[in-house]
């Protein structure tokens, strides 16, 4: 279990650090199946409220390891997808595998109730590129660097959801430029474009995050819950009135749940309001 390290650094916020910093913080199938079972955990707890990724090192996260031997999948035993790695299988059933176990990984994080802030220090290149994308807010140290560079390695550069991702974030032009490309681009850059929302120092760039996440702690969490997944389901909506209806039936469920008249009730009395946990 050297993978990860996960910390309540403050009621409701969670660090999840990526400690393999001896190979960038790059993910074996090992690690790929044990943040599985973090990020299940993570999204069972009602008291965890934001969720912030970082990496142990001067890297945030390389991508797939690509060193990564036979014992690097022992973790995976037991599992369905673990089955698949058996000597039985071919090798295109075993690649197959290790990319839905990794891509699956980052659509749980995107789907997670809670936020996630990724606060990106040193390189996030290929599948670190994709993890930052799936996350929901994205903060970089000056060192930070990103880069979808699967196009580099001979295969296509939409992988494990940066073809989803990229384009609503950046715009499809720009989306275009960097996978066609492949190039790595710093984090200046990625503050231009909108990817990240500022750049730090390095020293500040956890407590930068801490900042953005207890903003998020003061608000009622089914309304932080509904607001995220409302957010990104419109932002795949067909038309206005889709999104308009999505929206309609999350407000009225969260005025329903006795959050609204307990904040009113507590800016009336110039207080700040009591949340129900979920």
């Amino acid at each position: 279990m050297d993978s990860h390290r996960t910390t309540e650094v403050e009621p409701g916020i969670v660090v999840l650090e990526l400690t393999r910093p001896h190979r960038r913080n790059a993910l074996s199938s090992n690690a790929i199946a044990e943040l599985h079972r973090a990020i299940d955990r993570i999204g069972g707890d009602p008291a965890i409220r934001v969720v912030i990724i970082t990496g142990e090192g001067p890297s945030f996260c390389s991508g797939a390891d690509i060193k990564a031997g036979p014992a690097d999948s022992s973790a995976t035993e037991g599992t369905a997808i673990g089955s698949l790695f058996g000597a039985a299988h071919s090798d295109l059933v075993r690649s197959l595998a290790a990319q839905e176990l990794m891509a699956s990984l980052f659509e749980k994080i995107h789907r997670l109730r809670q936020p996630v802030i990724a606060a990106v220090n040193g390189h996030a290149h290929g599948g670190g590129f994709a993890l930052a994308l799936a996350c929901d807010i994205r903060i970089a140290s000056q060192s930070a660097s990103f880069g979808a560079v699967f196009i580099k390695r001979g295969i296509s550069a939409c992988d494990m959801g940066t073809s989803y991702f990229l384009p609503r974030l950046v715009g499809a032009a720009r989306s275009a430029e960097l996978l066609l490309t492949g190039r790595v681009f710093d984090a200046a850059e990625a503050r231009e474009i909108g990817l990240v929302i500022d750049v730090v120092d390095e020293a500040d760039l956890l407590e930068t995050a801490l900042r953005t996440a207890r903003l998020i702690t003061e608000n009622s969490p089914l309304a932080v819950w509904m607001t995220k997944e409302t957010m990104w389901q419109t932002v795949d909506a067909p038309s206005l009135r889709f999104a308009l209806d999505i929206e309609n039936r999350t407000q009225i469920m969260c005025t329903t749940s006795g959050e609204a008249t307990a904040a009113f009730q507590a800016f009336v009395e110039r207080r700040r309001p009591e949340w129900s946990a979920l």
